[in-house]
């Protein structure tokens, strides 16, 4: 399986090729990640980058629209601050929000018994009903609800090889909420010169896609994680979901493009430079650098002087969800944790390909026999060879593929015709 994941890596970078400075790495350690990430001239997003080819290739449609991929500006600000707006919600309400979407969905489980479940796509329901909800202030009808996770279980599928892409699924989605706009049904909408479908797009890339996903994938390391803890009072659930997040980043590299020099010690990081800040190397440095899984180092350690930046860095484009998303994932972990242990004996990666196979056991009864355990984990063995396999066909595929589209090359070449 190494074998296949290194010439996954060699394929690539031959075909991708590769571009950047990592960070930290040789030219910006540890000690000036921040400082450089918060740099004003760190600010280009993707025009200029190879890289950015391919991540508008996985999220299209509408790449262009995606609030993480748009240059700086005032479209940019505008964008932004429809996003603040539609987030700045009590957190008695994101709570409330949480709370009730995931009772519902956990309603839906045999009562009674031990269930096996792919936890993150049992959380992706959830956070559709959540970001629907925000958006449009009503209750999430289910057929809308499934159109919601085809489409983010499409783009995450294809994020990680999974899969290849299918702009069927996701063109549903773009339809209804076209159809919503132009119906005046649909409470967020960008001002002109923003057409409708630029609002449609940017709703399904920021609430309909990364939202979801984003928010299930948590769900699922921080579910994987809480199985091996004795103590889940909500007085440590803070402390269970920072220390998953600081060992589980949701966020893996993200590239900026610098848009002028920036001084680093003794040398000059040029205008153009793609940096690529990589988040599990960052929390990897600093007074919590280990790979172990400990909630209690929170009872002394202080996010302020931990390398801890599960969010973002403030000062370039932190989530926009950094304020409700922690009240979320406690409320929903809250609720789970409430009804049912969790335990799982398959491999926890931060890319988890695998989907999260738990079992969730009713509280009161007894757990998966430990023949259960074991054949679960001889299992996600024998499939995570042929998942890696599927990644290298798919993921080689889709590399090749982004690379004759260029996307993000040929709308920046088109902009500046």
């Amino acid at each position: 399986m190494k074998a296949v994941v290194a010439l996954r890596e060699w394929i690539f970078e031959r075909v991708n090729g590769t571009e950047g400075i990592p960070v930290p790495g040789p030219l910006v350690g540890p000690e000036d990640f921040l400082r450089v990430y918060s740099d004003p001239a760190a600010d280009g997003r993707s025009r200029g980058a190879g890289l950015s080819d391919l991540f508008w290739y996985w999220l299209a449609p509408g790449p262009q629209m995606h609030q993480e991929h748009l240059e700086p500006g005032e479209r940019y600000r505008t964008v932004a601050r429809t996003t603040r707006q539609v987030l700045a919600v009590p957190h008695a309400r994101s709570d409330e929000l949480a709370t009730a979407a995931t009772r519902r969905i956990l309603d839906a489980l045999p009562a009674g018994r031990v269930s096996h479940v792919r936890l993150r796509d049992l959380m992706m329901p959830i956070w559709a009903e959540v970001s629907y909800e925000l958006v449009f202030d009503a209750p999430c009808p289910r057929a809308v609800r499934d159109l919601v996770v085809a489409n983010a279980d499409d783009v995450v599928t294809a994020l990680k090889g999974m899969g290849l892409r299918h702009m069927s699924r996701r063109a549903r989605l773009t339809r209804y909420l076209l159809e919503r706009i132009e119906a005046g049904t649909c409470p967020v909408v960008l001002p002109p010169p923003f057409t409708a479908l630029e609002t449609a797009w940017y709703l399904q890339g920021a609430f309909f896609n990364t939202a979801v996903v984003q928010m299930s994938e948590a769900m699922a390391h921080i579910l994987l994680c809480a199985g091996s803890v004795t103590d889940t009072s909500d007085g440590s659930l803070d402390r269970i979901i920072d220390e998953t997040l600081r060992v589980y980043p949701l966020f893996g590299i993200a590239h900026r493009i610098t848009s002028g020099p920036i001084t680093v010690g003794d040398h000059v990081l040029p205008t153009g430079s793609v940096l690529l800040f990589n988040y599990r190397a960052h929390q990897r440095t600093g007074p919590a650098a280990d790979d172990e899984f400990n909630p209690d180092r929170w009872l002394s350690l202080r996010r302020q002087d931990a390398h801890f930046i599960p969010y973002g860095v403030t000062a370039n484009r932190a989530c926009p969800a950094r304020g409700s998303a922690p009240v979320q994932l406690r409320a929903a972990t809250r609720e789970v944790l409430r009804r049912f242990s969790v335990s799982s004996s398959a491999a926890h990666t931060r890319s988890l390909p695998s989907r999260g196979p738990a079992y969730l056991t009713p509280r009161g009864l007894p757990g998966p026999s430990r023949n259960r355990l074991i054949l679960m984990r001889q299992r996600d063995r024998i499939f995570d060879v042929g998942r890696s396999v599927t990644q290298l066909v798919c993921g080689t595929w889709m590399v090749v593929d982004a690379r004759r589209q260029k996307l993000c090359t040929h709308f920046f070449e088109e902009a500046s015709a």
